[in-house]
């Protein structure tokens, strides 16, 4: 499909429209195919080589392994002056899949890609597909903003399906971190007194946390699991593992909660007579600063898909959510919309949602995530105003 004439933004919307119409069973198919086979954080090995191979299909030149991560990916297309970079994610949930439908957002970001492709050199585009890997408790894009997989981007974005449109969520910095009570084993009848009981520790741990919540400030969030109890009923338990996670409205928030937190874990240790031991996950996740611009051009976009925006409108809070693109919002002009689908009352991380994450609803999401992107890209190319905002802010 040849490309337009002289840049005019309504030619190039169009020829983008088409191209992603065209493609438009191939995107769908790469969705299904990542939905059928869920990979969870830094294990994404089909997923990334499926999308990285259909922007390989449609003339990008890919490299495979970007920062060291073997299940990351960058697709480049177009030589122009202005950058955007439009983020893959890819990654399942341990036990229930794609039920944050990361396949939904790897094929609309390879759409816009696509949609981008024909008319990056006419619009002075450089377009950057990247492949994000570990969002989900890995912070993939941390990692590859540290190792220069964003430098040089003057914008970034990507849509993240929801029950319904948003324009942002209200991102909290996250840490995710493992806890280790190590007590010793004995006869739990026979020498009970011998013993020292993780499992104790961890009950008082869970008990502390709980009666902080009534402290917490508007905004702070604790909430884990127990990944191992002990091995038998009639065994003092000599090891028990959990996984946390604490949240605030800021980075700075953060690292005054956290004290509290490790104070309720310490407790439990004291309390029975073990000790505790803190392992950090994956960088630390911080809170997120959209682009209003490049949002507002996002919005009007969506908005000529027939898509709505009455929450936002109605004065409705935000939804609360982390996600490793905050990272990037600090450093370059970054957009995280939540692209609407038909959930059937489900939520994100319900296998209900995962369900949802395939059907036609979907489907359409896919295509308009990917139009809403990639005309977004271009109102950024072609509007002066919102081209220079991007430049002076852009390009660390």
């Amino acid at each position: 499909m040849g490309a337009p004439g002289p840049f005019s933004v309504a030619d190039a919307k169009e020829h983008a429209r088409r191209s992603v119409e065209a493609a438009r069973r191939e995107l769908v198919d790469l969705s299904h195919a990542i939905h059928a086979h869920p990979e969870t954080n830094f294990a994404e090995e089909q997923a990334a080589a499926r999308t990285a191979a259909v922007l390989a299909r449609h003339g990008f030149a890919v490299e495979e392994g970007v920062g060291g991560l073997a299940t990351a990916f960058r697709a480049t297309i177009g030589d122009g002056p202005l950058t955007v970079a439009v983020c893959a994610e890819y990654d399942a949930l341990p036990g229930v899949g794609h039920a944050c439908g990361h396949n939904i957002i790897a094929a609309a970001a390879a759409g816009a890609g696509i949609g981008l492709a024909g008319v990056a050199g006419a619009a002075g585009l450089t377009v950057r597909v990247l492949g994000t890997p570990g969002e989900e408790g890995g912070g993939g894009k941390i990692l590859l903003l540290e190792r220069g997989a964003f430098d040089g981007v003057h914008a970034a974005m990507m849509v993240h399906p929801w029950p319904e449109d948003r324009l942002q969520a209200a991102c909290l910095a996250v840490s995710h971190f493992d806890i280790a009570f190590e007590g010793r084993t004995a006869h739990a009848s026979a020498a009970p007194w011998e013993g020292r009981n993780a499992a104790d520790a961890m009950v008082v741990a869970q008990v502390a946390l709980g009666l902080l919540r009534q402290q917490l400030a508007p905004g702070d969030q604790v909430h884990g699991i127990v990944t191992s109890g002990g091995e038998a009923a009639n065994i003092v338990p000599g090891r028990v593992t959990g996984r946390f996670m604490a949240r605030a409205r800021t980075l700075d928030a953060l690292a005054a909660l956290e004290p509290r937190v490790m104070a309720c874990f310490e407790a439990g240790a004291t309390a029975a007579g073990v000790t505790v031991t803190r392992t950090d996950l994956a960088p630390v996740y911080s809170h997120m600063v959209s682009d209003g611009p490049l949002l507002r051009a996002y919005r009007r976009n969506a908005e000529a898909l027939g898509r709505t925006f009455a929450a936002d409108d109605g004065g409705t809070p935000p939804p609360t959510l982390s996600t490793d693109m905050a990272n990037v919002s600090l450093v370059v002009p970054t957009i995280h919309p939540l692209l609407g689908i038909d959930a059937a009352g489900a939520v994100n991380h319900q296998p209900a949602f995962a369900t949802a994450c395939t059907t036609p609803s979907a489907d359409r999401a896919v295509v308009d995530g990917a139009l809403a992107l990639a005309w977004t890209a271009l109102d950024a190319a072609g509007d002066g105003e919102l081209r220079d905002h991007l430049l002076g802010r852009g390009a660390t």
